[in-house]
């Protein structure tokens, strides 16, 4: 059980960098509990406002609703409170709701409900979606705002007058209109996280639109990097920021744009650059290549921090 109230939860989490870890896998593809420990472990000692367990980076979408409160777990006990850890939850609304009393139970500190499965609903629909998990939990909810879910500006106002959990919106879509008006409708009624892929691209603009913090994958494999980008982006360093990206952040979407699903896969091959091999991802998603592994592992070298931390894992 959570120490921290949803609103706790809320203001910890937008003052800072979120990170979604990866869920190691073996070679048969069952869940690595030590590789999981030790990243976790690893992790939390950067500055990070909060980490997801079992999120979009963590293949959520590819674990059983059994194994998320597992991973869930075992993500708790080993940062030992140090971080805030949240937990994803999706699919269908009975299943959501599942998953979320489970990470609940496990010990979640919040939760991000992903869009439900493959159907497309009206705007009531996914309203009764949002508050039913809301109302299966104690815990913090944070709706992400992307590909089959995306909600109105009226909508989330509506769920936020009924739902005091409801506590933060991850934007997944870019739409800066609709991530304005959200923003003019609710004001801090929630958190604002940016959550499109590598969203060191837009961290800068959506700060200007009261985005506070954003969710950032390649913090799994360079999280000096992540953090020093983040901490540019707060005091608005231009130079340092587009550094940033000149030299590492559009070259790796450059690789991750080639295949379906990379956004994932390119971070689970981060991992191994380093030393921390977390396994394959699960199918349907694929893996680099050797090729595009070893583009990867010339950006991460040309980072001073990145070549520390290869040979700190050597």
């Amino acid at each position: 059980m959570s120490k921290m109230t949803p609103q706790e939860m809320a203001a910890r989490i937008g003052g800072g960098l979120l990170s979604f870890p990866v869920t190691p896998f073996n070679a048969d593809f069952s869940f690595d509990e030590a590789s999981y420990r030790a990243n976790m472990d690893w992790l939390c000692g950067y500055d990070v406002a909060g980490l997801f367990a079992a999120g979009g980076t963590g293949e959520f979408f590819s674990l059983t609703p059994a194994e998320v409160p597992q991973v869930v777990a075992v993500a708790v006990d080993e940062t030992k409170g140090r971080v805030p850890v949240l937990a994803g939850t999706g699919y269908g609304t009975a299943t959501a709701c599942e998953i979320a009393i489970g990470a609940e139970k496990a010990g979640a500190d919040g939760l991000l409900l992903l869009p439900p499965y493959l159907t497309h609903s009206e705007q009531a629909g996914l309203a009764a979606h949002v508050e039913a998990v809301c109302a299966a939990t104690k815990l913090g909810v944070i709706v992400y705002n992307r590909d089959n879910a995306i909600l109105q500006p009226d909508t989330l106002a509506r769920l936020a007058d009924r739902c005091p959990n409801l506590v933060g919106y991850k934007d997944g879509i870019g739409d800066i209109e609709l991530m304005t008006r959200v923003y003019t409708k609710l004001g801090d009624r929630l958190t604002y996280i940016g959550g499109l892929p590598t969203a060191e691209t837009f961290a800068l603009p959506y700060l200007d639109m009261g985005v506070t913090t954003y969710s950032s994958a390649v913090f799994n494999f360079v999280p000096e990097f992540a953090t020093n980008f983040y901490a540019a982006v707060r005091r608005r360093d231009h130079r340092t920021i587009h550094a940033g990206l000149k030299d590492f952040i559009l070259p790796l979407v450059e690789i991750r744009n080639r295949k379906k699903g990379y956004a994932v896969s390119i971070i689970k091959a981060g991992m191994k650059v380093i030393g921390r091999n977390s396994g394959p991802v699960r199918p349907p998603l694929t893996d680099l290549t050797e090729a595009e592994v070893a583009e990867l592992t010339a950006l991460v070298k040309k980072l001073p921090t990145g070549a520390s931390a290869m040979q700190a894992a050597e």
